[in-house]
């Protein structure tokens, strides 16, 4: 199959024939259809995070199952499924609590460089996050994918399995927005436009949108915000205060640096509760005054929306089916594998929500 190689930081990912497995006990074998890039994928090829390499990077992705192995019953062959990388075991202490997300069972989540279910050049080549779908074909724990109904197109779906997934999550499940609810969202990329899209569909009161970047904020209208604040100035905390006499309920960052989780942190009111979404590089510190937990303003993390992705992702279909979550307009570009690098420059520009790879039938 043709897959694209990472073989060091800031280097171009090459196109590569790369050896996959067949599906062993509990594993299935996907053709994979559509894969999104995210800034996640970025952040592991600009270094700022580390992987075991050479990898094949990719984490949101929808495809269709082409076989299984022994003891799976799950899906069989012809099922469309969604991808999820938060891969749970269904019986550890997490799981039966309803923490799916942050499963920690390393039989079924494999730790980095543990995988070895793809090769090249007759050696191993390190899965990503338990998926790796920039490429033609996805060798998985059954406990990694949902289906979905045959009628969601598949270039849609793959959204779903990461970024909206992250940001609607993080929205619904991590902080439990209500209807009437006050809502800021720091960066409206794609993560940043579904918690948007999910605040909108939880009734909250007020969402207000926060970039520097005028499309992406004209974007946010289109989900459900309510208000945008153009943060170019460096006075988007003072203005989320004075639009709101005073602080949200709930803030939302989606861009992952240090600058962007303390104003997060600086917009709530009192009692208000910050919700850290993006990635922050690794080792950074983040500052706040500790005067303001008096006033019990919360902050904390979100690991892949707290999803119930067996659960959740078949709801956001129909959803969007529905017409309520808003995927066509998330969509910015499809391209071929072939120009995966063009795909990860251009997001580096801005002013676009997701691009996928669309692969040959």
């Amino acid at each position: 199959m043709k897959a694209a190689v990472l073989h060091a930081p800031n280097q171009p990912l090459t196109i590569e024939d790369v050896e996959i497995d067949k599906p062993g006990r509990r594993e299935v074998l996907i053709r994979t259809s559509v894969a999104g890039l995210c800034h996640s994928d970025l952040h592991f090829i600009e270094g700022k995070y580390p992987w075991p390499i050479p990898a094949v990077l990719g984490h949101e992705s929808a495809g269709v199952v082409e076989a299984v192995g022994e003891d799976v019953t799950y899906v069989k062959p012809g099922d469309h499924v969604i991808t999820c990388l938060s891969v749970f075991c269904g019986h550890c202490e997490f799981c039966l609590t309803g923490h799916m997300s942050i499963c920690n069972n390393n039989d079924v989540k494999l730790m980095p460089g543990v995988a070895k279910r793809m090769r090249w050049n007759g050696k191993q080549l390190n899965q990503f996050m338990n998926l790796s779908s920039f490429a033609e074909q996805m060798l998985v724990h059954e406990h990694a994918l949902v289906k979905v109904r045959p009628d969601m197109p598949l270039d849609l779906a793959a959204l779903i399995g990461c970024g909206v997934i992250t940001g609607y999550g993080a929205v619904v499940h991590t902080a439990g927005v209500q209807p009437g609810d006050t809502v800021a969202v720091i960066g409206c990329g794609g993560i940043g436009l579904s918690a948007i899209n999910g605040a909108a569909i939880a009734g909250a009161g007020r969402i207000i949108a926060v970039d520097r970047d005028p499309v992406k904020l004209e974007m946010a209208r289109k989900f459900g915000a309510t208000d945008v604040v153009d943060a170019s100035d460096g006075r988007a905390k003072a203005q989320v205060q004075e639009l709101t006499a005073g602080g949200v309920q709930w803030s939302f960052e989606c861009v992952g640096l240090k600058q962007t989780v303390e104003e997060a942190f600086g917009m709530l009111r009192q009692g208000g509760t910050a919700t850290v979404i993006g990635m922050v590089p690794f080792g950074t510190k983040v500052e706040l005054h500790a005067a303001d937990f008096l006033r019990e303003r919360r902050i904390q993390g979100s690991s892949m929306g707290s999803n119930r992705f067996r659960v959740d992702m078949p709801r956001l279909v129909d959803f969007y089916l529905q017409g309520k979550l808003h995927l066509d307009s998330l969509l910015s570009g499809r391209i071929a594998l072939s120009q995966i690098n063009e795909g990860f420059e251009a997001m580096k520009k801005g002013g676009i929500a997701r691009n996928v790879i669309v692969f040959d039938a």
